[in-house]
């Protein structure tokens, strides 16, 4: 048996009863210090790290009695992130002290800025980290920790994005907690996108529950798309990259013309996405953002929910772009007449449905931008 003092966000017992797959009046668990040591705030992301400080003290919690099995889906968790087991001795309320293990960072794997507040990381991150979570321990025992690590900035995306969805409103007539029964949920793959299979039924027109069914969902998450216009000049800049899933399904044609596009962060509106993406991938600074559309391209086979903008930029000054290499990102731009993107749409040349709704939109409201622009 082990008892172990948490300083992070494992702190918040919610979160540690999901990792440990149990509940928390089963812990042994009480208010601890440790001296001589402080948390702070990781610089860029929404966690802390230990460090040994003088005169400063960390507040945590003391979790005792831990077992093997315990032990193991806390490595899982936390051991694909550059921590280890350390032993300690803790004060606890009563005056005594304590023995225990503490999961410190490798040396010099975080920067750290100002001292860590629980209650705000609860407000701002604790569903998040939640749903992140639940995702990350349905592969215990299918995946190393450094696997599922190397996935987890898009886990935490589609977490956001599901919080998200959450918070967008019902349609009025169907109630989810009875139109709609999961008898199974399986989270089948994991990777830089999931997959995600349900046994389920829901409730048909009719008022009866259809037969359980089993489907399929490419877990994708949120994204910002951004078609740049000149309305000074009446152009469009549009971007080509090399498109896996086309070539996976056989297309012979993989290399895609698109608006601007990329993922959503936690924390980042789909707004200041599109105006990030903009500059990465094509070296355009945006204006101006004319709200297209919002919702699901492929409703039938992809959770991904897009938010589609035009940015309203001067294309005469467009500087860098070609993507981020580290992201294994190859694209070039090219700037086209209104006339010629509306040709090409007509054609049907393009093979990007966002695009084509962009395009479709601007040919409703260019000359109100037009207008506006002189």
């Amino acid at each position: 048996m082990a008892d172990l003092f948490f300083f992070g966000t494992l702190r918040h017992l919610p979160l540690l009863e999901l990792v440990l797959g149990r509940s928390g009046d089963a812990l042994r668990a009480q208010p601890a210090k440790l001296p001589g040591h402080g948390v702070y705030q990781v610089v860029g992301q929404p966690f802390p790290a230990i460090e040994e400080r003088n005169g400063a003290m960390a507040d945590g919690v003391l979790v005792q009695d831990l077992s093997q099995g315990d032990l193991d889906r806390l490595n899982f968790y936390e051991g694909g992130f550059g921590y280890a087991l350390k032993p300690v001795s803790v004060g606890l309320e009563d005056g005594r002290t304590a023995p225990a293990e503490v999961y410190f960072p490798e040396p010099g794997l975080w920067q750290t800025a100002e001292y860590w507040d629980l209650e705000a990381w609860v407000a701002n991150w604790g569903a998040l980290s939640l749903r992140a979570a639940e995702e990350v321990m349905a592969y215990y025992g299918r995946m190393s920790a450094e696997e599922v690590a190397r996935c987890f900035p898009s886990v935490r995306r589609r977490a956001a994005a599901w919080l998200a969805g959450q918070a967008r409103p019902g349609d009025g007539v169907h109630d989810l907690t009875k139109d709609v029964i999961v008898h199974r949920h399986n989270r089948a793959h994991l990777n830089f996108f999931a997959m995600e299979e349900m046994d389920l039924q829901y409730r048909r027109f009719d008022g009866s529950m259809s037969p359980v069914m089993n489907r399929s969902s490419a877990m994708a998450g949120h994204a910002a798309v951004l078609l740049p216009y000149d309305p000074v000049r009446d152009q469009v800049l549009l971007v080509e990259q090399f498109r896996a899933p086309p070539f996976i399904m056989g297309d012979a044609h993989p290399w895609m013309w698109e608006p601007v596009a990329g993922v959503i962060d936690p924390g980042e509106t789909a707004e200041e996405t599109a105006i990030r993406e903009a500059v990465e991938e094509a070296g355009v600074t945006v204006r101006h953002l004319e709200t297209v559309a919002q919702g699901y391209p492929s409703s039938g086979a992809l959770a991904e929910y897009i938010h589609i903008f035009i940015g309203i930029s001067d294309l005469s000054d467009v500087n860098g772009g070609g993507g981020v290499a580290g992201e294994g990102e190859d694209i070039r731009s090219r700037i086209l007449s209104y006339d010629e993107l509306m040709d090409g749409i007509d054609a049907q040349t393009y093979q990007d449905m966002p695009l084509v709704t962009a395009a479709l939109w601007l040919s409703r409201h260019r000359e109100r931008l037009r207008n506006g622009a002189v």
